[in-house]
């Protein structure tokens, strides 16, 4: 049935002066400053606000288009319920679609787990709650964004035990969330919960700037701190990141079986890109096979841990911190990762060809790794002398 306006007339809405509004029934004109106006609409539908702008007035929008959008808005929300699945009698909200996925990711298996139940849990359900999967739009998934940049970066605690912030988040870190958004949407499509992606998801543009990593007289530091701290694991863990790149997952999920001596690799099956076969050094064999010869014998991981649900351990992070702070380095500046970034840095000063160096650290595409060469010139800069060299030799 057809709305009576009271107050949106045509004749209150010319009438109205610069910067004024008037609203009814979910209807907003606003009179602009240039005497041009804009209708929008605020509305509840299906236990979800919804508030957009319809269109300006000089463009030809009117009272009867925002009310008609409105009745769009709603016959969507009923075809969407009408288009559950069988047995559903109300729209999947995004807290229970997430917590469904955790669980049936832990049952297929799915990569990267605990980071995915971290963002999910700590950032994304606040955020998006109560929304409907199917609702999500792609400016609520743009306020998501605008919010979290605008949060305060934790760093660890201080000496009496407070959280202490340093800046702002980084796009990288709302890159990874948004990753977790756009895998549950799939997810979400794939297990038949929803029949669409209900919004486009744009990634923030990263800082492609320096890369830290380690020297070799750090790594030499580093290395020498570990071997005197109290954790008879972080010696270990620190070694097989810089003589590998693995990231701190698959080094901690090690299991003895993996661990091919002969062929010189390290089996990960859950890892970022899929299960692959991780090369390593000599070096790192031998230790290796010194290390295995002094574990149990009964021992399947190799970093265990009796109080874990898993059996491993699930985090190393206070080891590291300590370890970093003896070899007198920030450990707000050098962090688990730059184990990573390290051994791959060291990979291109030291010429080994991007396509290699891709199949040693595991990443699915060159664009990553290329990075790495683009943020170190001294291994170009060898390149370009020896090209010059090679052309004084000829006369």
């Amino acid at each position: 049935m057809p709305k009576s306006f009271t107050l949106l007339t045509r004749a209150a809405m010319r009438r109205l002066g610069p910067n004024k509004r008037v609203s009814e029934h979910g209807i907003t004109f606003q009179r602009l400053s240039n005497s041009d106006g804009t209708f929008s609409v605020n509305v509840m539908v299906d236990g979800q606000r919804i508030h957009r702008v319809v269109g300006r007035e000089s463009d030809g929008t009117t009272r009867t288009q925002a009310e008609e959008f409105i009745q769009k808005l709603r016959q969507d929300a009923k075809h969407d319920r009408l288009s559950l699945p069988k047995g559903r009698k109300v729209a999947l909200s995004f807290r229970d679609a997430a917590g469904k996925y955790l669980k049936r990711l832990a049952e297929e298996g799915g990569n990267d787990l605990a980071m995915k139940r971290t963002r999910l849990e700590k950032h994304l359900s606040p955020f998006f709650g109560a929304m409907p999967l199917s609702k999500i739009s792609s400016f609520d998934v743009e306020r998501y964004k605008k919010l979290r940049q605008e949060q305060p970066a934790q760093r660890g605690k201080n000496k009496e035990g407070k959280i202490t912030y340093v800046g702002t988040i980084k796009g990288g870190t709302v890159n990874r969330e948004l990753a977790a958004l756009s895998h549950l949407f799939n997810k979400a499509i794939e297990w038949g919960w929803i029949n669409r992606r209900p919004a486009v998801i744009r990634r923030l543009k990263e800082n492609s700037g320096r890369i830290s990593y380690l020297t070799v007289e750090q790594v030499e530091k580093v290395l020498g701190a570990a071997t005197h701290d109290q954790s008879t694991l972080i010696h270990p863990f620190i070694l097989i990141g810089l003589e590998t790149s693995m990231r701190r997952m698959e080094i901690l999920r090690i299991r003895r079986e993996n661990i091919d001596l002969e062929r010189l690799i390290i089996y990960i099956p859950q890892a970022k890109a899929g299960a692959r076969e991780q090369p390593i050094t000599t070096h790192l064999s031998d230790y290796l096979r010194a290390y295995l010869k002094n574990m149990p014998a009964k021992q399947e991981w190799l970093f265990a841990s009796a109080t874990s649900e898993s059996g491993h351990l699930s985090d190393i992070r206070k080891a590291f911190r300590r370890v970093i702070s003896a070899a007198g380095l920030n450990p707000d500046e050098i962090v688990r990762h730059t184990l990573r970034h390290t051994a791959i840095t060291h990979l291109v000063q030291a010429g080994v060809d991007l396509p290699t160096i891709k199949r040693i650290s595991g990443h699915k595409t060159l664009i990553m790794v290329e990075r790495y060469a683009h943020a170190n010139g001294e291994h170009i800069r060898a390149a370009m002398d020896k090209l010059g060299n090679r052309y004084r030799k000829a006369h």
